[in-house]
Formats: structure tokens, C-alpha cells, sequence
């Protein structure tokens, strides 16, 4: 994505000017560990430095979402090699960069991963496409199924497919214990009806990518939804992102990026990355009326507590009974 940028191979935000030009920005103070829920950390073009730059900036926690129809399987081999090398890159970017995040103990984030077929690649999914994400469910870095949902923006899947396969993961995520993570776009009243049908998952329901009004989110949140803000909550004529913002109960508030997709302000027009959720939680921490320092910090312990708990959980039972079947 975006291949004519230049890969800057520092902990600094360059923000893209006209006429080919580069210039560094300073990033907000954030007191305190943040989560991106939701990164397509394959999808980015230096997946190590990406960490590593993440890291720097003490995004403590990455969901790498992985689809098995569009990515196979080839992040869950890669992620140890990209965590080796991003461990190794924190050190050099963070000794010699003068942006001040070296004198803050940092670390490379740690990543679990979301598995599942998203609803564009919906006519993808076969009983083979199944076992093999069955199969790979019981990794125990994975720690919730998603992106799945229903997109009638795009309709790049039939809709009645869309829905028979969201149904079918919807089914899997309760038999495996796991969390699920939503795409749902322009398509939020058939979603919610399936999952009332269905079933909301005991283990948790995340709406990603929210971009919605106040009215359509307070039925989500009313039904115990953790709701994601990314990008999109900076956007200059997004009012009604931040208005929907201040309704979501703070402990199932979370904050993701959607990289490499949804770049926030002041940093639009390049690639995302986990890094950029710095901008987001500066954002949010002021939506939601937290001002001072103590008050900021309080704000984003909450945030970080509630990703992790909604994601970084220990294996479900599914998972232990299961993991001697996990592939290599």
C-alpha cells in the first residue's frame, strides 16, 4: 500500500507535505500503555519496524487480524520472526532518535491475533476453508475470530452468502469460546438481527471501525458491545463519530487503527500503522473530558485494561483441549 513512500527508519511521525515533501511532527504525550485492537500487521510493508515504531511509542498491545481466505496462514509462521526483528530495530530507533520516547522504557508490543473470513471473501468459505481456520483457532496467540460481519457497501459476496457464513462463525466463536471482532458496513440492521438470532458470544462482541451515528450505535452498546475507534474519530468532519464516542460506557471503550487503512489526522494521505493509535487515544482522552495529566492517566489505564482483558485472555478451554492439532 502506498509503495512510493519512503520507509523512515526511525521512532518519528513524518506527515506528508506537497511536492514530495517530509516533515517530522511531534507525537502527543500519552501517559500511559495503549492497545490497538485492530491492525492488518501483515498488510504493512515493514512489519518488524512497524512493531518496533509501535513500541517506541507505547502501544503496549497489537491485534493482528488475519483472514485464511486472503492472507492464508503465513502471519501466525511470520509473527515470531517480525517480534525477533522488531525487538532488535526498538533499540536502535529508540538509542538515536531525538523525539524523547528513549527516555521512557520501552518494549515491543505484544501481539495476538484475530482469525476469520471477512465478509467480502465470503463466497471463499468452504468446509475445507472451515477446518483449517478450526484448526488454527486453537493457537493459543489466537484470542478472538474476526473480522467477520457483513459488508453491503462493496457486496464483493453475495449477501445471502454473507450472511450463511457470518452465521457459520458467529457458531464457531461460541464453540470455541472466543470473543468475535465485527465488520459490519451499511449493513447493521441485518447484523444485529442475525446476531440476536443467533446469539451474542459469552466471551465478548467488539464493533470495529465504528463510523456511525449516536442512535444506530446505542442499540450495540446496549446489547454489551465493546465498541473501537480509530481513525476516522480525528477526521475534521466527523462530529458525529465523537458525539457517538461520549455514549460508549468507559469500560468497554477500546481504541484500534485499522492499519494499514483509516490513517488518523494530522497523518492522512500515508500508510497507517499501530503507532498511529497515539492520535486516536489524544483525541479520545479530550472527547471524553479528560483533561489533566491525572486524569488523562487514569483515562487511558482503563482503555488498556479493557483491551487486554477483552483480548489477551488466557486460552479458552476449547483452546487446551484442542492445541496438540494446532499446525506449524
Amino acid at each position: 500500500m502506498l509503495e512510493d513512500e519512503p520507509i523512515f527508519e526511525d521512532a518519528l511521525f513524518h506527515q506528508k507535505r506537497k511536492h514530495g515533501v517530509w516533515r517530522e511532527i511531534e507525537a502527543p504525550a500519552i501517559e500511559g500503555p495503549i492497545a490497538d485492537t485492530h491492525a492488518h500487521v501483515q498488510m504493512l510493508r515493514d512489519p518488524a519496524l512497524a512493531l518496533a515504531r509501535a513500541g517506541a511509542h507505547n502501544v503496549g498491545f497489537v491485534e493482528c487480524i488475519v483472514d485464511p481466505s486472503e492472507d492464508g496462514f503465513g502471519p501466525f509462521r511470520a509473527l515470531p520472526g517480525w517480534l525477533l526483528e522488531a525487538t532488535g530495530t526498538l533499540r536502535r530507533i529508540t538509542g538515536h532518535c531525538e523525539c524523547g520516547v528513549h527516555e521512557v522504557v520501552v518494549a515491543v508490543p505484544r501481539v495476538r491475533i484475530a482469525c476469520g473470513v471477512h465478509p467480502h471473501n465470503a463466497k471463499l468459505y468452504t468446509p475445507e476453508l472451515e477446518a483449517a481456520l478450526r484448526a488454527h483457532l486453537a493457537d493459543r496467540r489466537v484470542s478472538a475470530l474476526g473480522e467477520i460481519g457483513l459488508d453491503y457497501h462493496y457486496d464483493l459476496s453475495p449477501r445471502e452468502v454473507q450472511q450463511e457464513v457470518f452465521r457459520a462463525q458467529i457458531r464457531l466463536a461460541k464453540e470455541t469460546g472466543l470473543p468475535i471482532c465485527l465488520h459490519m458496513r451499511e449493513a447493521h440492521d441485518d447484523g444485529f438481527a442475525i446476531l440476536q438470532e443467533e446469539g451474542f458470544p459469552e466471551a465478548g462482541t467488539l464493533l470495529h471501525c465504528y463510523n456511525l451515528d449516536e442512535a444506530e450505535l446505542r442499540r450495540w452498546v446496549d446489547a454489551g458491545c465493546f465498541i473501537a475507534f480509530g481513525g476516522p474519530l480525528t477526521f475534521k468532519k466527523a462530529d458525529e463519530v465523537r458525539e457517538a464516542a461520549k455514549i460508549v460506557p468507559l469500560d468497554r471503550l477500546l481504541t484500534e487503527t485499522d492499519a494499514p487503512f483509516m490513517t488518523p489526522e494530522p497523518l492522512r494521505g500515508i500508510a497507517c500503522e499501530p503507532a498511529h493509535t497515539v492520535w486516536t487515544a489524544d483525541l479520545m482522552a479530550t472527547v471524553r473530558g479528560a483533561e489533566t495529566p491525572e486524569e488523562r492517566a487514569v483515562f487511558f489505564e482503563q482503555l488498556y485494561a479493557n483491551a487486554v482483558g477483552l483480548l489477551d485472555r488466557e486460552p479458552t478451554a476449547w483452546q487446551r483441549s484442542h492445541e496438540d492439532g494446532v499446525h506449524a
